[in-house]
């Protein structure tokens, strides 16, 4: 029809539902939404995230004889996707005593979390060991000095998964690859850090080393750097077998399948990477004569990130002829830092006018002080106009986790949405909020 924009089934798996042209997330229009609780907000499809939960528990249990999912909570840490993910059965990996407070109030039990870090600090795993945490992944030789220390001092026995570094390089960008040679994280494999790690793991009387765990990058668009991944991890464990004489009962591969941002984006299945990662562990157990492991994976974007949705209201729309025209909203770098940090790409559109043609190509800036504050460059959108309503999509990982309060900006709140239903699970901030830890001048 002349005049009236084809919506493309790929950019609907982004959309959701649209009713008369409107956005409708959950059962609940983004209208309602906005009004009811302001803008921006963080919008979850909490029936989405957990489809995504059980998608990871069904290819599991079809893959394996023992395979767990863990929620990598980093993505979106907060009482309700801690105690989501519990419900739907998913261990809970933390990397702080935030976090492990977080799931411990969210009422997971303290054998269902895996505590990672790079530089855990003596209090973080003093709290592990008193709280009774499941699994401590060790990052690195002072974590081992400071756990033989602590154990030693009270008496505790801690669950221990070495992280190792395999050397596999994603095709993803820089800041998000983990487990390449030259990286913060784990101990070496191309170095001879991860056999050390493990005769000095063995030599510690209160711990038990119960296997190896490798996380590669995030946003992988490949299968390929996950099967390298875990072919290099079975080897690994073949050697430990070999010369230590030890099972690697549990092997974590850790997180990092990507998910949709925009419409032309084709991740891997759940299902195509768990059965891609089975090949490799059945294939290279039968071959070394290994009993198969445990297999974890630790999914967090592919749990929450297409679940999310954030609403803004467009503010002062600014065109300078013949360079670029820019829209500006409530939100910006502060509650949403990826596209300053990683130059992340998003789908934005204007959430009550989705059948009108988009002719307009708009920046779509934020408030902060900073030119580089923009959400989305060259949205293609009806021409945007002060109120209108704006959604972008795919927001439900790392925006919340990662937001701060530059120039002073209460962070949004987070509501649940599902049949119809909202309910707020995180408080919008207020202004008393943030002057609560200042200490007055005298």
């Amino acid at each position: 029809m002349d005049g009236e924009p084809v919506i493309e089934e790929r950019q609907r798996v982004l959309l959701g539902e649209v009713q008369g042209g409107r956005l409708v997330i959950g059962g609940v229009p983004a209208a309602d939404l906005a009004r009811q609780f302001g803008t921006p907000l963080y919008v979850m499809d909490e029936r989405r995230i957990r489809d995504n939960c059980r998608a990871y528990t069904a290819a599991l249990r079809a893959a394996f004889p023992r395979a767990q999912a863990v929620f990598a909570s980093k993505a979106l840490c907060c009482l309700a996707t801690c105690r989501l993910a519990h419900e739907e059965g998913l261990l809970i990996d933390v990397v702080s005593a935030g976090e492990i407070h977080t799931a411990l109030r969210a009422g997971v039990p303290a054998d269902r979390l895996l505590l990672h870090g790079s530089n855990k600090t003596p209090d973080e795993l003093e709290l592990a060991l008193r709280s009774g945490v499941g699994r401590i992944v060790v990052d690195n030789f002072y974590d081992l000095e400071l756990l033989e220390a602590l154990t030693a001092r009270t008496g505790a026995v801690a669950d221990v998964l070495l992280r190792l570094t395999p050397g596999i390089e994603p095709h993803t960008h820089r800041a998000i690859r983990t487990g390449g040679v030259d990286s913060k994280f784990g101990f070496g494999m191309v170095d001879g850090a991860a056999r050390e790690a493990v005769a000095r793991t063995l030599d510690v009387p209160r711990l038990r080393l119960r296997g190896i765990h490798c996380h590669i990058g995030s946003q992988v668009m490949d299968l390929e750097p996950f099967v390298l991944a875990a072919e290099a991890m079975m080897e690994f464990a073949a050697w430990m077998a070999r010369a230590q004489r030890v099972t690697v009962e549990e092997l974590d591969l850790g997180g990092g399948l990507g998910i949709r941002y925009l419409p032309a984006d084709e991740p891997p299945s759940v299902e195509a990477y768990v059965s891609a990662l089975a090949r490799v562990v059945r294939t290279r157990a039968g071959e070394h004569g290994l009993p198969l492991p445990t297999v974890m994976v630790e999914p967090g974007r592919s749990i929450v990130g297409d679940a999310g949705v954030t609403l803004y209201t467009v503010g002062a729309v600014k065109a300078i002829p013949g360079i670029r025209a820019y829209a500006s909203v409530d939100g910006g770098m502060y509650e949403n830092p990826r596209p300053a940090l990683y130059n992340a790409r998003y789908q934005a559109v204007l959430a009550e006018r989705l059948l009108e043609p988009a002719t307009a190509t708009v920046t779509i800036a934020g408030r902060c002080c900073e030119s580089g504050d923009v959400l989305v460059w060259d949205a293609r959108v009806p021409e945007p106009r002060p109120g209108d309503l704006l959604a972008v999509f795919s927001t439900g990982a790392y925006t919340y986790s990662m937001a701060s309060n530059y120039n002073r900006y209460p962070r949004p709140p987070i509501v649940f949405v599902r049949d119809g239903r909202a309910r707020v699970v995180v408080a919008r901030e207020t202004i008393d909020d943030l002057l609560a830890r200042d200490i007055p001048p005298a």
